[in-house]
């Protein structure tokens, strides 16, 4: 208890103070919940049930697991998201310099996770996970063309889960448990008020919501398993304000502001198949209905000097995502009883459209690659490694926010050249 109640408490200082990263999942989900499965590019996660970050992908895979168990593991993910002006892209209002390309808008950021399961009788299991499962961070240079749009933007998430699972008999076995989720967004960027002045206007708000996730796990034989798992939608109700500041006359002033928008729900099939003692397959589809996000509009909740009303749309980010499918392969070699080498590939479909592509989210498909390390320290103790690069695929965006509609965002015209490199390190403890 004493080692769950530590390493728990340095879980959630982490998740508060690091949860946030451009995420290359699809849309802004991160698929970054462990370190054992990036070496396999997550491949199969619903069927690996290899430690007790199972909470989150599978919460039947716990009963693969005896006694009790603790993971804690930190995903060190570097994207990359480089704009280039194809010249179309200009100021509003005429000012007489856009800006610049913005540099890339990617950066490192730290992700954590932490699991714990604990086996209450002989076919009874409790879990507790604590993850970050939607992400996005996107940072560009001052003066940049596109600054209208978003200068500096953030989302994070932080879902606490716990969960239980039941195994039926030695074929079946069943799991469920429920999420406490907590979603952050903040956008900054310039805004005209008082032509030609710049001011700035920087969103902020924030919602709790409840969710669910349900798991099935299969075992055909003892080498092969199919898992089945489904984590459910989230309705937000985000609110908070818009602050203005820099304005001529006024200074700042303060709106209250309100958004609502619906996370997705996700469902995966997986499998993992061991030929013999040393080599094992893992393997996977998953699809996500992005298409619950479509526009999403920022509207007053109180009235200032720069909007005098509440009921007023400042803004609709417009994302129109479309439904996305994930496919994976993995393998491991078990080298020797304590080292087992990891390596996996997948492709993973982008929600965004690029008529649709937004400044804070230049998403496009991407192709995974990983390789990762298992190393059994001691019948208690296991340490994973896993590294990948994700090629994202080149992307156009075409925001024309300078005409009759929003006439104070200006226009970016132009594409995207991003890549992704994800570092993990997972430590796993039985007690």
């Amino acid at each position: 208890m004493k080692l769950y109640r530590r390493s728990m408490a340095a879980a959630v200082a982490l998740a508060v103070g690091c949860a946030n990263g451009v995420a290359y999942g699809s849309g802004f989900q991160l698929m970054e919940q462990n370190a054992s499965g990036l070496g396999n590019a997550y491949a199969g996660q619903a069927a690996a049930a290899e430690n007790a970050s199972t909470v989150f992908f599978n919460p039947a895979g716990m009963t693969r697991i005896p006694g009790r168990q603790a993971v804690l593991a930190v995903n060190a993910i570097g994207p990359s998201a480089e704009f280039s002006n194809s010249g179309g892209s200009t100021a509003p209002l005429g000012l007489p310099s856009p800006g610049g390309n913005g540099g890339d808008a990617g950066g490192w950021a730290a992700v954590p996770n932490a699991y714990l399961t604990w086996q209450l009788a002989p076919q009874l299991w409790f879990g507790l996970g604590l993850s970050v499962p939607f992400g996005l961070k996107t940072e560009y240079d001052q003066r940049w063309v596109g600054r209208f749009q978003s200068q500096n933007s953030e989302i994070k998430t932080v879902d606490v889960n716990p969960s239980i699972a039941y195994k039926v008999n030695e074929v079946l076995s069943l799991g469920a448990g429920i999420s406490y989720q907590r979603a952050e967004v903040k956008v900054d960027r310039s805004a005209i008020l008082v032509p030609p002045a710049e001011s700035r206007a920087q969103i902020d708000i924030d919602d709790s919501q409840w969710g669910f996730n349900l798991g099935v796990l299969v075992n055909l034989s003892p080498g092969t398993r199919i898992g089945l798992t489904y984590r459910s939608a989230m309705d937000y109700e985000l609110t908070g304000n818009i602050r203005f500041s820099n304005v001529p006359v006024l200074g700042t002033a303060t709106n209250g502001v309100r958004a609502s928008a619906q996370l997705p729900d996700t469902i995966s099939w997986a499998v993992a198949h061991a030929f013999n003692p040393r080599w094992e397959m893992l393997a996977d589809i998953t699809y996500t209905r992005w298409s619950k996000l479509k526009a999403v509009p920022l509207v007053t909740t109180s009235a200032s000097a720069v909007v005098p009303a509440s009921g007023v749309t400042l803004d609709t980010f417009n994302f129109q995502f479309k439904d996305t499918y994930r496919v994976g392969v993995g393998v491991n070699y078990k080298w020797s009883d304590a080292f087992t080498l990891k390596l996996g590939a997948a492709y993973d479909k982008s929600p965004v459209e690029d008529r649709f592509r937004l400044t804070f989210l230049p998403d496009s498909d991407r192709t995974w690659l990983a390789i990762g390390a298992q190393y059994r320290m001691s019948k208690q103790a296991t340490l994973d490694i896993g590294y990948a690069h994700l090629f994202v695929k080149d992307g156009s965006i075409n925001q024309q926010r300078g005409v009759a509609a929003l006439p104070l965002q200006g226009n970016v015209i132009g594409n995207y050249d991003n890549h992704v490199n994800i570092v993990s390190a997972q430590f796993s403890y039985s007690f």
